[in-house]
């Protein structure tokens, strides 16, 4: 198991927002995290990436207790997140960016071997290399939050909506994409509110409500649940 969270609580100030959640993500795995907005799903990541302090609980990764190891250690460790807004660096170009996804490592040739790796998964990139980060479109943005957390080697991906603003060709893009990165090795725990492409692509999902795991199940079982179908697939 590479990823193992047990009964975590995050608060914020007197406000829970996460009531004592467990769920793992299994090595070359896709889990979907699925559910309404304020359903704490962000924060839920934000906890494993270390950006959020639990207040309870248990975050076990690659068998070693992270609940309390800084968020720079964690990405040492093998966890790399696209947030939610893409969190780009405007006033970089595209190279600069994916190179301070980079910033813990000092190997040049593994370095120049996922920079390459990142222009193969997104030749827009590539061509737009030496431009600054905030001109480029949605899209493009996504693809460069996408590839900077791949510059830094990681096991596990966080993926936090992926598709949020994008076209439908371009989501569809996306997702292909992502599936491409599990491919080549990389775990990945994905949270999208395009609940029907999530679960069309995940092994496993759980759907998060309101600061509880309310049901889970493999992709297709809640592709087809009437529950999931009526809440989140706009189908009764």
């Amino acid at each position: 198991m590479l990823l193992e969270i047990e009964d975590l609580n995050v608060h914020y100030g007197r406000i829970q927002a996460l009531h004592g959640i467990s769920l793992t993500v299994d090595e070359g795995e896709i889990v979907a995290l699925i559910g309404a907005n304020g359903a704490g799903k962000s924060t839920t990541m934000r906890a494993i990436s270390g950006l959020r302090r639990a207040s309870a609980g248990r975050i076990v990764f690659g068998g070693k207790d992270i609940t309390k190891l800084r968020a720079d250690r964690r990405v040492v460790a093998g966890i790399s997140q696209a947030p939610e807004g893409r969190g780009i660096f405007p006033g970089m170009t595209v190279g600069e960016n994916l190179n301070m996804g980079a910033y813990t490592r000092n190997d040049k040739a593994g370095i120049a071997s996922d920079l390459a790796r990142v222009f193969e998964l997104f030749p827009r990139l590539a061509e737009r290399r030496k431009q600054p980060g905030g001109t480029l479109s949605g899209g493009e943005q996504q693809m460069l939050a996408i590839g900077r957390a791949l510059m830094s080697r990681p096991k596990l991906m966080l993926l936090d909506e992926p598709s949020m603003g994008l076209a439908p060709k371009l989501i569809a893009q996306i997702f292909e994409i992502i599936l491409e990165i599990r491919e080549q090795g990389t775990t990945i725990l994905l949270v999208e509110q395009n609940a029907q492409q999530a679960l069309s692509r995940a092994d496993r999902a759980y759907v998060l409500e309101t600061g509880v795991i309310g049901r889970s199940g493999t992709g297709q079982d809640l592709l087809v649940d009437p529950a999931v179908r009526d809440a989140y697939l706009g189908v009764a």
